[in-house]
């Protein structure tokens, strides 16, 4: 699928290079990075500073998608939904149980230790 090893065309090899560097790794929003409508997440592994909680995702090569929402109890609540790439720079996120609203993701830029994005939800 996304993760061929020999992509035939510039756009393929960007699109592989964005699925590469989101896969694997659970990504919490990092709010107080945030600047304007551009979102920042970091790698749950980052020493953040205290919060209250923090909303986050994780996607998997399969299109697995899992978003992260702070529960009623403080803990985290998880809503499955599915993934897919629309071009280098943007994704369509949607739950099929409609628990949680769609979303189309802008990504900015995606390093190792930093992920920003804009959102747009769909329907609103």
């Amino acid at each position: 699928m996304l993760m061929a090893g020999t992509c035939k065309k510039k756009d393929d090899k960007k699109t592989a290079a964005l699925a590469n560097a989101l896969l694997g790794k659970t990504w919490l929003h990092s709010h107080e990075d945030d600047r304007g409508d551009t979102l920042v997440y970091r790698p749950n592994s980052y020493d953040f500073p205290p919060a209250r909680g923090r909303t986050g995702f994780t996607m998997e090569a399969d299109g697995t998608f899992r978003q992260y929402d702070i529960a009623p109890t403080d803990g985290l609540e998880e809503h499955p939904g599915r993934w897919e790439i629309v071009n280098d720079k943007v994704l369509n996120v949607t739950f099929p149980d409609k628990k949680s609203t769609d979303f189309q993701v802008e990504v900015f830029s995606a390093e190792p230790e930093m992920l920003k994005v804009k959102k747009q939800y769909k329907n609103q």
